[in-house]
């Protein structure tokens, strides 16, 4: 057995047919007669006795698509056989050898399919390039968060050096208003002796 194959009646390749070994050429596939079905439910039609029945004529069937026993060449996006080029080699052949086997396999697909199908997408990030940007992303807001935290720092030493000058001036003035405080009441002592 080998797998050759199947094409639809417009040459396009449709899937792979198990054949036999020998099998060569090209042979037509046809599509499935639909099965009657039995209707029990439906009225049943009496026979016409006296109605010679006539002799079925052949239905021809319809085409459905080729086994094909040439194979498909590397490198095609969507094998379409050449099944007219297939027929002239055929009627060729019949007056005598042909020198070339002709090419039967061709392109299905336009040149502006196949750049579409070929030009280079973005790539995907993959799960440690995206753990990798988070961390980063998570280290900027530590460094950010720990200059927030310096900047603060900074004004509290700030604020805490103002507050000791203010007490020490507030000291200052303390000692100057007693020692004033002093000397007034030295004054009117003084003066009532």
């Amino acid at each position: 057995m080998k797998a050759v194959p199947k094409v639809n009646t417009d040459g396009l390749y449709m899937e792979d047919e198990l054949v036999d070994d020998a099998f060569s050429g090209v042979v037509p596939f046809y599509v499935e007669p639909e099965p009657v079905v039995f209707n029990p439910d439906a009225p049943e039609q009496p026979a016409e006795p006296d109605v010679q029945e006539e002799d079925e004529e052949e239905v021809e069937r319809e085409i459905a698509g080729y086994i094909v026993g040439v194979p498909v060449p590397a490198g095609l996006f969507r094998p379409r056989f050449d099944i007219a080029a297939w027929e002239a080699y055929q009627d060729a052949i019949k007056d005598g050898p042909q020198e070339k086997f002709p090419d039967l396999w061709v392109e299905g697909l336009s040149q502006a399919e196949i750049d579409e199908l070929t030009k280079p997408r973005p790539a995907e990030p993959s799960e440690t390039d995206m753990l990798g940007q988070q961390l980063s992303i998570m280290k900027l807001q530590a460094m950010q968060q720990s200059s927030t935290v310096n900047a603060l720092g900074q004004e509290l030493a700030i604020s805490k050096l103002n507050s000791m000058q203010q007490q020490q001036m507030i000291g200052n003035l303390g000692a100057e208003l007693a020692a004033t405080k002093l000397e007034l009441i030295n004054l009117k002592g003084a003066d009532l002796v």
